[in-house]
Order: C-alpha cells, then structure tokens, then sequence
C-alpha cells in the first residue's frame, strides 16, 4: 500500500507538500497540485483519514443515535439525514437501541473525536446528560425530545395537533364514541398523541372515556389485540384512533377478522402515514409526518452551526397534517349503524 511518502518521491515534492495538496491548501501552485494529485492517483495513494483527522481537527463524519431501526419511519428520518449529510460531503456513524440516558452518554463516549456533529432521536428517555456530556464542543440536534432541552438544538413533531385534528375528523363524520389506541406510557410521542385525542374530544363536546383508551406499544399485535378488548365493551365505539399506522394495520385486520368492514362498521385512523397505509383495503386515514424531511432538517442545523450561519440555539415543530383516504367513510353513512359487533349477514334470496 503507497504511503504519502512515496506520493512524495514520485511528484518530486515533500511530504508537506503533498499534504498541502491533499488537503486543498491554497498556497501550492496549479503544476505542483497536478503532478502530485496524479502520482497520487498513479500510485492508488488513498490518504489516512484518521490521521488526517488529528491534523485538521475534521473528520466529515456526524453522529447519529437512534431508539431503534426497526420500522419504516426511523429508516426514513435515518435515510433524510444521509441524504441530506452527504450533499456536504459528511459520512455517518450510526448506532441505536438505547434503552437509558446513560447509554446515550456512553455512545456518545464512543464517538467523540470521530465526528463533528451528533443527531439524536430518544422519545423515551431524558437527554439532559446527555446534552451536558456534550458539552460546548460538539454541535448537538435532538429529535423529537420528550422535552424541551436548554443548550442545543431540537425539532419535534407536533404530535397533538396531529392527533387531535384526527379526531376532529372523526367528530365531523359523527362519530362520538372514538377509541384510541395508546402508545408506552413512557414515549412523548404517545403522551401528545393522547393530549390531542383528549383535547379534540373535549372541544367537541365529547367527555373522554378511560374505557375507550387501550394501551399499546406500537406494534401490530397490540393493535389486533386492542381490537378484542374493545370488542368486549357494553357500549363499544364507533371509530378507533390508533397512535401509530402498525397499531391501525393490526386493528383493521383483527375487525376483518371478527367479520367487521371498515369503514362501513368501525372507521380507523392512524398517524405517521407510512408507505404502506395508501395501500391498505381500504387506504388508510392517517396522520402525515414527514421523516425525510425530519432528518434533512436537523443535518441543516448541524451544517448551520459548523459554518456560523446560525449560532442561536433554537427549537423547531414540524407539522403534522391529516390525509383523509378510505378507512373513515362518509359521513352520510352515520355512525348509528356502525358498531363492533358483526351485523347478521342476510341470506341470499
């Protein structure tokens, strides 16, 4: 493997000058950068980054620490932020399922000195040691933070509004016994999402019935079981409100199975709109958040801060819009005919 000094031999330079060159240092003259990138390339001369580092303090590579890579929307804010980072020439560094602050801080132990910038994404947990290992030196971008965190940047979805313009929707069709199903007690996206359920159904004149909210954990299975609890009331709801698309999916399927159609028996709402919910039968009424864009934004603020274009630490809400499709009916159906429990099917005559 060609070293930097036989780069050096075979341009007829120094090392420093190679250096100089390889780190696009203005002061070398166009015929010495040209013979010295081509004996680079002669040679298949590939610099070591690490080293490099450790001159230039720059190792164009940001951080980014994720709860879990498991399902679409953390793949899309992780695909935003690649998109996004390697505009500008930056690598990732990525690690996930972080169960604690103090697993937080420890990745981040790990990282130090190999990136310039570090993105997280921790719902669940409280960032605040983490922000003060961070320190001054290492520009910071929280995502989605269950709270706001004084000392770096942050941009959260606007989880309450989203969920509560779901439910005002299903208040317009008539609806007015509207379950949901929740997400972890603990996660701050779940904690909004039923402020808003809450909210919407206070503001239209609809009490909240604890009965009608079904814990869940955001995954199918607890949606299709939530379904069976529901099933069991006396008085059963005429529309379900689930806190994440996966939770909606596994409603729907345990309602086609109890031989229910949605909408024309329960109508179903979810939030993230995934791929997946246009494809669903019916499509699925859903809250759209736009993770792409999540993850391109906060590599912005990290790009911001690097160049002084922005040295104000500020928060950012990123929208989130309902998308009305098929899962919800009409509201010429009215809700008095729609009930969980399976209509007598009539004979064919």
């Amino acid at each position: 493997m060609a070293t930097i000094r036989d780069v050096a031999r075979a341009a007829g330079v120094s090392v420093a000058t190679v250096s100089r060159v390889l780190n696009n240092h203005a002061r070398v003259r166009t015929e010495t950068r040209s013979r010295v990138n081509q004996a680079a390339q002669t040679l298949d001369y590939t610099p070591n980054e690490v080293a490099r580092s450790l001159i230039t303090s720059r190792t164009h590579a940001f951080g980014v620490l994720l709860p879990d890579l498991y399902g679409e929307f953390f793949s899309e804010v992780l695909r935003g932020v690649d998109l996004r980072a390697r505009r500008d020439g930056f690598h990732l560094l990525v690690s996930s399922s972080h169960a604690d602050g103090d697993d937080l801080v420890e990745a981040l132990r790990s990282m130090r000195g190999r990136i310039e910038g570090l993105i997280v994404m921790a719902p669940d947990i409280d960032t605040g040691a983490l922000v003060k290992a961070a320190g001054n030196d290492l520009p910071l971008v929280l995502l989605d933070p269950g709270m706001h965190v004084v000392g770096c940047d942050s941009i959260s979805i606007d989880n309450a509004a989203g969920a509560a313009a779901a439910v005002r929707h299903l208040l317009d069709l008539g609806h007015r016994r509207i379950a949901t199903i929740t997400g972890p007690t603990w996660n701050a996206d779940a904690r909004h999402r039923l402020e808003g359920y809450r909210r919407a159904l206070g503001e239209g004149g609809v009490g909240a019935d604890p009965a009608l909210e079904v814990a869940g954990d955001f995954t199918e299975p607890s949606g299709y079981a939530a379904v069976g609890f529901l099933r069991g009331l006396v008085a059963p709801p005429t529309a379900i409100f689930a806190a994440n698309d996966y939770m909606a999916i596994g409603a729907m399927s345990a309602l086609t199975q109890a031989g229910l159609r949605v909408p024309e028996d329960v109508a179903v709402v979810g939030f993230d709109d995934i791929a997946m919910a246009r494809y669903l039968n019916p499509p699925l009424t859903t809250v759209n958040v736009d993770p792409l864009d999540l993850g391109s934004r906060a590599v912005q603020r990290l790009i911001d801060g690097k160049s002084g274009a922005s040295t104000r630490r500020r928060h950012e809400v990123t929208p989130a819009t309902l998308v009305v499709r098929r899962s919800c009916g009409s509201s010429s159906l009215g809700p008095e005919s729609r009930s969980l429990t399976p209509r007598a099917r009539r004979s064919s005559p």
